[in-house]
């Protein structure tokens, strides 16, 4: 009975440090939903080359990012598209300030679906009246939309504007609104037209005063977070910048 006891113990022990091998790799990421599709491919590249690690992606508006991890959502690290937010979290105390880092930066465009043929060649020209409708990101918590207000604010076009605008969750919800002719144009990041060329087009490129680069850091209260900064560190090295290329980023 003693010695069947201690097989037991045993075999408790063994699941117990098993179980904790399995998990002691795993790092959540929560992502500006316009780095899905790059960082899906760096993530598989990640496994690749650390078999023992796993990385579970959340994507979303930056800000409601933040509100999840506000509330305690278990993330290990957090990408935002846009300093302001990051500034929030760190205000918050939620991120590690000292491994607050950017590594991408982005450009923000007009873009209509493939087949308008209406002439868009600068802000203004949205004031026509064949442009009725306008997806943009909800100011209030999607950093594109942010950046698409301070234009039109810079502009002096907003108050024109403002009844034609279509908020959006998200800019690939903005993407998505143009591609299937919800709207008649729509504000979104280079990169994300660049995804779905076949369904819409850019207009031009919208200047704004502002760099447009996005800060990733570690979560203070991240539970893995050696594999945090490993995974950080991953995206500096020459083939995550090479994913992040080809998708249409640039270095910060």
């Amino acid at each position: 009975m003693q010695i069947n006891a201690i097989k037991t113990a045993l075999a408790s022990l063994l699941f117990v440090t098993v179980a904790n091998f399995a998990y002691a790799g795993d790092v959540t990421v929560s992502a500006a939903v316009s780095l899905t599709n790059a960082f899906k491919e760096i993530a598989q590249n990640y496994q690749t080359q650390y078999p023992d690690a796993e990385v579970a992606l959340n994507f979303g508006a930056s800000g409601a990012l933040l509100q999840q991890i506000a509330k305690g959502a278990p993330v290990d690290v957090f990408a935002s598209a846009d300093q302001e937010t990051m500034d929030a979290a760190e205000k918050q105390g939620l991120i590690v300030n000292t491994d607050r880092r950017n590594f991408v930066r982005n450009s923000l465009v007009l873009i209509a679906p493939s087949y308008s043929k209406l002439s868009l060649k600068r802000l203004q020209d949205l004031s026509q009246l064949e442009v009725k409708r306008i997806a943009i990101g909800n100011p209030a918590s999607v950093p594109v939309g942010r950046y698409t207000l301070h234009a039109l604010e810079a502009a002096k076009l907003w108050p024109a504007l403002e009844s034609k605008a279509i908020n959006t969750q998200n800019v690939r919800q903005s993407l998505d609104y143009v591609a299937r002719g919800e709207v008649d144009a729509g504000f979104v990041y280079a990169t994300d037209a660049a995804i779905m060329v076949d369904k819409v087009k850019v207009a031009f490129e919208v200047t704004l005063d502002v760099a447009i680069t996005y800060p990733i850091a570690p979560i203070k209260e991240s539970k893995n977070s050696e594999e945090a900064k490993r995974f950080i560190s991953f995206l500096s090295s020459p083939q995550s910048q090479a994913i992040l290329s080809k998708y249409g980023f640039q270095k910060p």
